[in-house]
This record gives structure tokens, sequence and C-alpha cells, in this order.
């Protein structure tokens, strides 16, 4: 009898050795791969440094998001780096292929959804062709517009979990205008509309064209909205175009070199700029998703210390008052 209890509590001590162990390692896979965040407060989590002193409360960070056609999918690296280094984005402006890679974040609020649906969007999602306004545009824009209402949950701009607001170009009148209620869908296919290529939009009592235009990286805009530190994504790429070899590119170039000088002046008002070496790829050009996407990376990641600054010194001012 003495030697089955014997076995019978080496058996129980083993099972709760076990047990211990299975605890442990579960543990360990929490704090290594959860996206929670750390499960011991004032502990930098796996994916970098906290932006300010644990306990300090966050400025308010508006994100500004460039036009720049098949170039946008460089923002979904920025936004990728800035969700991953727990930088806050409170509010986001968006102008033309802007707009649209803002509203699916502003809808889903996650870097990976962000990505699996941008990197479904082909030419064929945007180019629906049209010879019956032939002096307006021949591309309708429709195409665009139910993608955005295939993809997303929210149907008006109030809805989405970040506000958004959509920059775009009233053609009539020659004014920016600031779309921040109504359709989602209707707001991304004016603000891309570049003109000479898609039809204009008829929206709200307006005419509307492109967002860039007038205002290609809206950092007034974002100020307006009430944003604290600016963080602006430039993909403008330079003057040099990757390549000219049809109507599209002779347009789009055009409109690009148009607007570098108010883009620059633009952008001194930006507390960080962020600005993807993309200018060797073609601003029509769907076939460099991936490069872009690193491209888009590689400029946030290079970008943190002065967006940390800048995070930092805004608290330290807040603080003195």
């Amino acid at each position: 009898m003495g030697h089955k209890s014997g076995q019978v509590s080496k058996l129980r001590k083993n099972s709760w050795t076990s047990k211990r162990t299975y605890q442990f390692v579960f543990l360990a896979f929490l704090l290594l791969f959860s996206g929670c965040g750390p499960l011991v407060p004032g502990i930098p989590t796996p994916e970098g440094r906290r932006p300010v002193a644990e306990g300090q409360k966050l400025p308010r960070v508006g994100l500004v998001l460039g036009g720049g056609a098949a170039r946008g999918f460089a923002h979904v690296g920025v936004i990728r780096v800035l969700e991953r280094e727990k930088i806050p984005i409170d509010l986001i402006v968006g102008t033309s292929v802007g707009s649209l890679v803002g509203a699916i974040y502003a809808d889903k609020k996650n870097s990976f959804e962000l990505e699996w649906i941008a990197f479904s969007l082909e030419e064929k999602d945007l180019f629906d062709y049209t010879f019956i306004s032939p002096t307006q545009g021949f591309v309708r824009g429709e195409r665009i517009e139910d993608f955005v209402l295939n993809k997303l949950s929210a149907r008006e701009l109030q809805q989405l979990k970040v506000p958004l607001s959509v920059v775009a170009t009233d053609i009539q009148n020659g004014e920016m205008v600031i779309l921040q209620t109504g359709s989602v869908a209707r707001a991304i296919r004016a603000s891309s509309a570049i003109p000479g290529i898609f039809i204009p939009v008829r929206y709200q009592g307006k005419l509307l064209v492109d967002g860039g235009v007038l205002n290609s990286v809206p950092v007034d805009v974002a100020r307006k909205m009430g944003a604290e530190v600016v963080i602006a994504v430039d993909l403008g790429g330079g003057r040099k175009a990757a390549q000219v070899n049809n109507i599209f590119d002779a347009i789009v170039q055009s409109l690009h070199l148009m607007a570098i000088e108010s883009t620059e002046a633009r952008l001194r008002e930006a507390d960080v700029v962020i600005q993807p070496q993309v200018s060797h790829i073609g601003l029509i050009d769907f076939s460099k998703k991936k490069e872009l996407l690193t491209l888009g990376i590689q400029a946030a990641e290079q970008a943190l210390p002065r967006i940390r600054e800048k995070l930092s010194g805004v608290n330290a001012t807040s603080a003195a008052r």
C-alpha cells in the first residue's frame, strides 16, 4: 500500500508540474505574440518603445495622406508602422488615393485588413471606360465607387471609426471642398476623379474632381480638424516621371508638376513629413504593390524618431501650461 500511495503521490506531482509548465508556456506565448500589448504595465511592447512616457496624455494626431495614384500602396506601409509602434491616428485627411486608403483604415482600424483590401485593388477596379462624354472624360468612375461599397462596412463618412475628411475640388468655382458627411463611396470617387480622365462627379450640389488639383497634401485641413501633431505623407516623388507612355501618364504627370510648388509650401506646415522614395515607379503602375508597401514601411521607420520627438514635445508644452 505504501508503495502504491507513493506512486499516486508522484503521479499527482508530475501532473501538477506538467500543468504549471503548460501555463508558463501559454503565458510566455501571450507575452511574445499577443497583439493586445504588454501584460505588465510600463513595459514596452515587442513592437517598439512607447511614443511618450507612461501616464502622459498623447496629443491629437492627424494623418494626412496625399495623392499619388498607384503609388498609394506606400500609404499602407506607413500606416502599418504607425499602428505597430502605437502611434495614435486620431483623424485622417485624404486626397485622391489618400482618401481611399484613409477610408479603408478609418473603417477597419486595422492595418492588416487595410493591406488585405488595398492589395485586392486592381487597375480594372478603377477604369471603366466610356465614350458617352468624351468632352469631360472617358472613365466613368463607377467602379471605384462599387469597390468602396463592397469593401467597407460604413456607408456614411460620419459612421467611420476614425474621423475622415476627404478633399475634392469644385471645378466650377475653383474652390477646395472638404467632405466630412455623406456617402463614403461617392466622396472617394469625387476626390479621385482626375480631370481629363474621369468624368467629374456631381455631388452635394457641386461638380467635383480630384482634390489634388488644389491641395495634394492637405495639411491645413488636418489643423482645422483639431490636429495638434500633423504627420503628412507625400507621394510626389520629385519632378521627374518614371515613364510617360500614354495619355494617362501625360495627364497625371502634368497635374503633378503643376501641384509641386504648392505642395512644398503646404508640407512646411506639417510637424513630420514622410516621403517614400517612389519616383521610379509610374503613377499608373499597379505591378509594384509589394515594393511600394516596403518603401512606405522604410520611410515611416526613418521618421519614427522625429514623430516621437514631436509627440513628447507637445506633451511637455501642455504639462508646462
